[in-house]
């Protein structure tokens, strides 16, 4: 499954935002299940911010949430998040072609 989460972030707060994201990343990169995750900003809204992960499945990802380095690092920044639906189960998948 993938979870992604949408940010408005000011532009004199991105460096503060991608700090404060990659750390979310390093505590939930921790935890069992996880399989990856990504900070990125829209390419033509450039105050429009992601952090995408990806996991084993989620109950792996529920239960990460849970964690107490977690709950530091990552909930106060999730909470900040735009209030829409964030995960997502993978139903197709195609890899690169060499």
């Amino acid at each position: 499954m993938i979870v992604i989460t949408r940010y408005n972030v000011a532009p004199e707060d991105s460096d503060d935002f991608v700090a404060r994201a990659g750390g979310a990343l390093d505590a939930l990169a921790r935890r069992p299940g996880y399989l990856g995750g990504s900070v990125a900003r829209a390419a033509d809204e450039p105050g429009l911010w992601t952090v995408v992960t990806e996991w084993e499945g989620p109950g792996y990802y529920r239960r990460a949430l849970s964690d107490y380095d977690v709950k530091v690092a990552a909930v106060p920044l999730l909470s900040l998040a735009r209030d829409e639906p964030t995960a997502f189960e993978v139903v197709a998948r195609r890899p690169a072609e060499d």
